[in-house]
């Protein structure tokens, strides 16, 4: 398993990765990790394997966009001293390009090429301070290739496999499972919006990660 005992393991992203934290609460403690994929993977590694003793933080901020998440970097997740990094960011740096498209004033948007430059640099920042740093991509509940925004996204998301690849970093397809799901089921059952993950939606991003990084399902 790639998780080692007491790891200190940061998730960072935007509101799919914050999903209602507690700002208030002492991060890696009781109700800080909101209601989402995190505190999923919190609880099955708690629950099922207590002997590794792991810290997760939920770092994730709602509207960040990878500019934004960049600028609290330092702050969000390196002072934590982690041990694994995940990373999942891109939907906002998408959905700006269709959400505020009659927006012009102070309302920049992060096209592919800026997207993977701070990329890049978020991981020449991070991999000299960890053990591992992950690169999960992002998502949306759409398997429509041909939709304008699920057509948009999936070259940051190609932007993310590539970085993770010639970086030499776990990349976790997370788009891969939520299809696999709505291959199955409508993506009503996972989401309101076909971006922000229900509970169900959640668990199907944390069985992708924890499946991941190794975990045993069996209880210890």
């Amino acid at each position: 398993m790639l998780i080692e005992k007491n790891s200190i393991i940061v998730f960072a992203g935007d509101s799919v990765t914050d999903a209602d934290r507690n700002y208030d609460r002492e991060p890696g403690g009781w109700d800080s990790w909101g209601h989402g994929y995190v505190t999923l993977i919190n609880d099955a590694m708690t629950a099922l394997a207590p002997q590794l003793k792991a810290e997760i933080i939920n770092s994730g901020v709602n509207g960040d966009d990878i500019k934004l998440l960049a600028a609290r970097y330092d702050h969000d997740v390196l002072r934590f001293k982690p041990d694994v990094v995940t990373v999942m960011v891109g939907i906002n740096d998408v959905w700006r390009h269709f959400d505020r498209q009659f927006q012009h004033w102070n309302q920049p948007k992060v096209e592919p090429a800026e997207y993977r430059q701070i990329y890049q640099d978020l991981i020449d920042t991070t991999k000299p301070h960890v053990k591992e740093m992950i690169i999960m991509s992002p998502f949306m509940w759409e398997l429509n290739h041909d939709d304008p925004m699920r057509r948009a996204l999936m070259a940051y998301q190609d932007i993310g496999k590539e970085l993770a690849a010639q970086n030499g970093l776990l990349y976790i397809d997370a788009q891969a499972a939520v299809d696999q799901f709505l291959h199955q089921a409508a993506y009503f059952v996972a989401t309101p919006d076909r971006v922000h993950p229900s509970e169900q939606g959640a668990m199907v991003i944390a069985k992708k990660w924890l499946d991941a990084v190794g975990f045993d399902w069996s209880a210890q």
